[in-house]
């Protein structure tokens, strides 16, 4: 970076924990971390081995303050905050930079990942987005998000809000359904980890030579009676059976099979 940005973080949660690795890793100035979760933020102060502030307290001087915490929480958060010449920037993915009002100096830094505790990410494998409202905030986020990562696109709110949804689809919902099939198994007494190992070879394998190329299963094959069986195992399971019923309609008419019937 041409310069070097001090940087305050504000958030206890997975995001502020991996982002403030990857911010220490990089050698960025980081001036200290605030919250509201006390206990959470004395353990994350302690991780990173900095100053811990309360969101009441004097917070010290920063020229850009980012807001890791939940979408939800980031207009409370920003509001709460002195108006200074600092950059603010959030690191959702589906919320715009509206949210961060009044602040003049307003930004986004979204890291396309599923984060969580435990060990740290390689962030320069995790391609980064930014937005700024002005030059002075997109240039600062830019050169942060280069240095952290080897992917940055700047893109604005309605382009981010695609890949948003994209991202919950690659990532959320197969998160979900596996941990519904681990459930599956244990009601039957069956180890829920013999899905494991399928999982991980089905993940790299789609990442090797493609989804279309990878996706195998009764529906990619028109097993239309197989499908009908395992829609009557799941008739317990009324959500879930409907889950099962239009994932297989979809990938059937992607497939050129007919639907399934009996539903």
């Amino acid at each position: 970076m041409s310069s070097s940005p001090r940087i305050l973080l504000i958030g206890t949660g997975r995001m502020a924990y991996q982002l403030g690795h990857s911010l220490l890793q990089q050698k960025a100035d980081l001036v200290g971390v605030a919250g509201r979760n006390t206990t959470a933020l004395k353990a994350l102060a302690r991780f990173l081995d900095r100053r811990a502030y309360a969101l009441n307290d004097p917070l010290p001087k920063a020229d850009l303050i980012l807001l890791a915490v939940s979408d939800d929480a980031i207009a409370e958060v920003a509001a709460a905050l002195p108006t200074t010449d600092a950059v603010v920037a959030h690191t959702a993915g589906a919320k715009d930079m509206d949210v961060l009002a009044p602040h003049a100096h307003r930004g986004v830094l979204w890291p396309i990942q599923s984060l969580s505790h435990g060990a740290p990410v390689d962030m320069r494998e995790v391609p980064i987005v930014v937005d700024g409202n002005d030059e002075r905030a997109l240039g600062m986020l830019d050169e942060l998000a280069r240095r952290l990562s080897d992917s940055v696109l700047q893109l604005p709110h309605a382009r981010r809000q695609h890949i948003h949804l994209a991202a919950v689809l690659a990532s959320n919902f197969p998160v979900f359904l596996l941990g519904e099939a681990r459930r599956l198994l244990r009601e039957q007494q069956l180890p829920p980890d013999l899905l494991m190992p399928l999982w991980r070879m089905t993940a790299a394998k789609a990442a090797a030579i493609g989804p279309a190329e990878a996706l195998t299963g009764p529906a990619r094959r028109g097993d239309l009676e197989t499908i009908q069986k395992h829609l009557d195992l799941l008739t317990p399971e009324s959500d879930l059976r409907r889950a099962y019923d239009l994932l297989s309609e979809l990938i059937l008419h992607a497939h050129g099979h007919r639907e399934p019937s009996g539903k």
